[in-house]
């Protein structure tokens, strides 16, 4: 992790020399949210070729860039397209965006991803919110040498997901009539999807959905004092608890069809963030 508040403060600082835009709550769009884009009051767009040194994912589906705007009174940079893990990237390079949104400003990040179904009560479309997350299966991005600046050698965990904003993600979801479940999210390293074995040691865990992203990307925006909110879109139920073969297709093909009811979910939680 050497010298990286130096390159988080160089990638900020290329952004802002395209945009003085200041936001104050971060949004990572997983699969089937790109089009959230659409809907906001755009002020700027930053395509992450554009920054120097800057990860760009590699998965069908996530496109490249930052999106500056306003979610009703809600200043927001949004990150459309995300880097991963299984990509190849050094852990530093995953996290390196939510780094630098929070040196931009922001002071909350709000996560979003396609997770498959663990929990008995999930089903494929469920959308969820998380409560807690379980990252011992991937390498933290905390390792190497702690930049004070960003954050303390042994940040607290004990509260990832903000409970105040889980209660804003449900009360934002009562008024919309959307069903939102909560649960436990387990992050694993992909690319390859798990095996019903590795599904039911996940189960005896307390794991309710599993994915490819997210639980570092909060421990991170933990580390530098951010108040954190995640939701998953359930795009399939995970390997052994269905008879369908599980394809990154399906996932699209689901996220896309529930995804205008995440979209109006997350768009309710912005514009309801600060009251």
């Amino acid at each position: 992790m050497g010298n990286v508040l130096d390159r988080v403060r160089r990638c900020a600082d290329a952004i802002r020399e395209k945009t003085s835009f200041t936001p104050r709550t971060a949004l990572i769009l997983g699969s089937g949210l790109g089009g959230f884009g659409e809907r906001l009051s755009l002020e700027a767009v930053v395509e992450y070729s554009e920054i120097p040194g800057f990860p760009i994912s590699t998965v069908p589906g996530h496109q490249g860039r930052f999106l500056f705007g306003y979610v009703g009174q809600e200043p927001v940079v949004v990150m459309q397209g995300r880097v991963h893990y299984y990509e190849g990237y050094p852990m530093e390079d995953v996290v390196l965006p939510t780094r630098v949104m929070a040196q931009l400003g922001a002071k909350r990040l709000v996560l979003t991803n396609a997770a498959g179904g663990i929990g008995s009560q999930l089903e494929a479309g469920d959308l969820m919110l998380l409560t807690d997350h379980i990252a011992s299966f991937v390498p933290s991005p905390l390792i190497g040498p702690n930049e004070d600046q960003l954050g303390t050698r042994f940040p607290d965990m004990t509260e990832v997901y903000s409970l105040r904003l889980r209660e804003k993600a449900l009360a934002a979801a009562q008024k919309l009539g959307i069903r939102l479940k909560q649960g436990v999210y387990l992050q694993t390293t992909g690319p390859q999807y798990e095996t019903p074995s590795e599904i039911r040691m996940y189960q005896a865990l307390g794991a309710h959905a599993v994915g490819m992203s997210t639980a570092c990307e909060a421990m991170v925006a933990r580390h530098m004092g951010m108040e954190v909110c995640g939701i998953s879109c359930v795009t399939n139920l995970a390997a052994g608890l269905s008879d369908k073969a599980l394809s990154h297709e399906e996932v699209q093909e689901t996220a896309d069809r529930v995804a205008q009811s995440f979209q109006s979910l997350v768009w309710e939680l912005l514009s309801t963030i600060e009251e």
